[in-house]
């Protein structure tokens, strides 16, 4: 379904909502913020996991059973919203285009329900979670209305979705990948901004965009996407972020960012503000983390917060869940996790760790986990990635290659795409983490890189233990 063949959604319409793949981070989260405002929800899926396990059975909207079930969809549903999980052949989607029930993807969804918004929505390759986090703190903390969308936890947020009725304005996580099985568009597509932030672009997504060219198409759409009164906001210090906005067919105003002016004192980092003023410390480091910094600020500028309000505010930001998340540290050592594992992003993560902690010994983990990163034609972008680090180590599990249906790669083909002879390679998690503990780690930050689990790794425990073996040391 086009957006241009709905009219609003408001409150009061589509009460009986079901989600098919209701467990997906996006989903359930959406589903709770209906159930919230009055809907009835049902669902159903497959495999759900923590948290959307736990948080959909404290409100009575966990499925009864694993599956797909036709008989659930009925004349009484005003709607379905089709998550990416489900396949195109899903029996209870099937069932519903049979009886012809609307069908949304969630992006969909989210634009119907905010038509008459200002709609913000924040597209990169990476940062995006960040910058959209940052704009939420500042908003809360200049206690502005405003509803959102974003696809990580942040702290002072009870769900990672909120609608209203009251707010004038909607914050959205532009996410690049598919809508739904059946709609082949990029999510971010389907919000049509008033105001786009691309923060980067960096060559993602293989199963779906095979080419970089195809990749990059799908920002320049973004842009083209701009109304001639909108605004389009873009990281000036990536060539291609900037190459596109310049193309942009849109005639819509357009501001670009870079670094912002700043130093590194005593591991804190400073910014220095417009009017040449430090600001007070703050509470996430990095050079990513202040271009992202810098595409929060533009975007605030424009819902009326004012530089003198938002540095205070941006300043007790602690950073998006997952996103260079402090986990343990004592004086001598530090362990943080980070949802980094494209190239791109593991570079940027652990260069930044090494500048921020120039005096001590970086040893740096990913997991190769995603669909791009196990593929043995996109390896080879890693070269370099990891340089920074003191001690490199990369993770994979065979089975989940298998899983993906991908072509087998090998110890020796990971270690020659990273460039790096004295890269560590495990491909079980126990002995990663005997490794990692049979180290002495004083004086030292960890650094956990994966956009999944390492198959399960209790991170926090890791973190602890990690600790007690620096404290053990002395």
């Amino acid at each position: 379904m086009s957006p241009s063949q709905n009219t609003e959604l408001k409150s009061s319409d589509f009460k009986t909502i079901h989600f098919i793949a209701i467990g997906g981070a996006a989903m359930h989260n959406l589903a709770i913020a209906l159930h919230t405002k009055g809907f009835h929800v049902s669902g159903s899926d497959d495999e759900i996991n923590e948290p959307s396990l736990s948080r959909l059975n404290a409100l009575n909207l966990l499925p009864e059973k694993s599956g797909w079930f036709p008989e659930k969809i009925t004349k009484d549903i005003d709607a379905v919203i089709l998550g990416m999980h489900a396949r195109g052949d899903n029996p209870e989607l099937l069932k519903a285009q049979e009886m012809g029930i609307k069908i949304y993807s969630y992006p969909e969804y989210l634009y119907e329900f905010s038509k008459k918004k200002k709609r913000v929505v924040i597209g990169g390759s990476h940062g995006k979670t960040s910058i959209t986090a940052m704009i939420m703190h500042v908003l809360k903390t200049c206690n502005m209305d405003f509803d959102y969308m974003v696809g990580s936890k942040l702290e002072g947020f009870d769900t990672m979705v909120k609608l209203t009725t009251e707010a004038p304005v909607i914050i959205l996580e532009g996410d690049e990948y598919l809508a739904s099985p059946i709609d082949r568009r990029p999510k971010f597509h389907l919000y049509h901004a008033d105001i786009s932030l691309i923060s980067g672009i960096a060559w993602d997504h293989i199963n779906v965009f095979p080419t970089f060219e195809s990749y990059v198409e799908q920002f320049q759409i973004f842009a083209d996407q701009v109304p001639s009164d909108g605004t389009l906001i873009y990281c000036d210090e990536d060539a291609e972020v900037k190459k596109v906005a310049l193309q942009s067919k849109s005639s819509c105003k357009k501001i670009g960012y870079g670094i912002p002016e700043y130093k590194i004192q005593n591991g804190v980092t400073l910014i220095r503000t417009p009017d040449s003023k430090l600001t007070t410390s703050l509470q996430v480091f990095g050079e990513h983390n202040l271009m992202n910094l810098e595409g929060a600020r533009n975007v605030c500028n424009l819902l009326g917060v004012s530089d003198e309000k938002f540095y205070p505010a941006i300043s007790s930001f602690k950073g998006a869940s997952r996103r260079l998340e402090l986990l343990a540290k004592n004086e001598t050592v530090s362990v943080f996790k980070d949802f980094a594992h494209s190239p791109s992003k593991l570079k940027a993560t652990t260069e930044a760790v090494k500048q921020q902690f120039p005096e001590r010994k970086i040893i740096a983990c990913m997991e190769l986990h995603t669909f791009s990163s196990l593929n043995e034609n996109f390896l080879d972008l890693y070269k370099g990635s990891m340089d920074k680090a003191d001690e490199a180590v990369v993770y994979f599990n065979p089975h989940t290659i298998e899983h993906k249906k991908l072509k087998p790669i090998s110890e020796e083909q990971v270690r020659n795409a990273f460039g790096n002879s004295a890269i560590k390679i495990f491909t079980d998690a126990n002995k990663m983490i005997d490794f990692l503990l049979q180290m002495n780690p004083r004086n030292s930050v960890v650094l956990m890189m994966s956009s999944g689990t390492f198959d399960g790794i209790n991170m926090e425990q890791l973190a602890q233990n990690i600790i007690q073996r620096a404290l053990s040391e002395v």
